[in-house]
């Protein structure tokens, strides 16, 4: 009996068109972006042009595109698309806002606080030393935690390094001096009990964070408190919805790549969602 092990789709593949849930402007911007620097490093040629480039790369980030179906469907080899993926990362990465110029920014239009909250971003199981410890009890998943801070409305503002899932967000906010920045900008934030204690200010001094009442097992709230956390929880709705809108790029559904590639990563989302938001 003779064996057919032919592939079912054929020698060549299927190739077809998708819409991506994009603006032109986005596209358009990153390809100018691409353009100036490609003129910078002097490279002269690539396989596609800077808009396919583009094009490309937001498909990977927005929809979560293998790089090597995109590869086959335009004619270059999946390490191409690789490449060109995590050079466009670090060109955004670096355009990403600072935290202390974040914050100045904020004060200058006259802006009193800012909302404070954080996240888990979901990686594939790891082995050895590097499972453990990127194991979050709290979310019953392995990730890496995200700092963010946003406006009133919701709109991101800065995004911290990603660190490891098991780390606490108070930890993760004292490694990067939040309360110092906030201070310094003349500011406040507002978040949720699970940032309790970060304020380390005396008793005397505006609080920089602001968080509601917990309940103890012999210690109830009382009916003020518990308004007082009801106002506080409306107040911080909105930064839910930059979360959102930074997991709407598909690519952190579950990063399957290194995960100390996965703070460029975030921070060159965040620009790229800055530039459909705000359009």
């Amino acid at each position: 009996m003779k064996k057919n092990n032919h592939p079912v789709e054929g020698p060549d593949g299927l190739v077809y068109t998708a819409r991506l849930p994009l603006s032109s402007a986005t596209l358009n911007w990153l390809a100018d972006l691409l353009r100036g620097h490609f003129k910078k490093i002097g490279s002269r040629w690539r396989a596609l042009p800077a808009g396919k480039i583009a094009g490309i790369v937001l498909a990977v980030l927005r929809c979560d595109q293998r790089p090597g179906d995109l590869a086959g469907g335009n004619g270059i080899h999946r390490t191409t698309v690789t490449r060109w993926v995590r050079e466009v990362v670090g060109l955004l990465a670096a355009r990403a806002p600072r935290l202390d110029r974040a914050l100045k920014k904020i004060a200058r239009k006259g802006g009193g606080v800012v909302l404070l909250d954080g996240s888990v971003i979901r990686t594939r199981r790891r082995t050895g030393a590097e499972n453990r410890k990127n194991y979050s009890g709290k979310n019953k998943c392995h990730g890496l935690l995200v700092i963010a801070l946003t406006d009133d409305r919701g709109r991101l503002l800065w995004v911290s390094a990603a660190r490891p899932g098991r780390t606490s967000e108070i930890t993760a906010c004292r490694h990067d001096k939040l309360t110092a920045h906030l201070r310094a900008a003349g500011l406040g934030a507002i978040a949720d009990l699970g940032f309790g204690g970060l304020d380390d200010s005396g008793p005397d001094a505006d609080p920089a964070v602001i968080t509601g009442y917990k309940a103890a097992r012999n210690r109830p709230l009382t009916r003020g408190q518990k308004l007082s956390n009801k106002a506080l929880a409306a107040v911080r709705a909105p930064v839910e919805h930059g979360f959102a809108h930074l997991k709407n790029w598909r690519v952190l559904g579950k990063v399957r790549t290194d995960p100390r590639w996965a703070t460029a990563l975030v921070r060159a989302l965040l620009v790229l969602t800055h530039q459909e938001v705000a359009r």
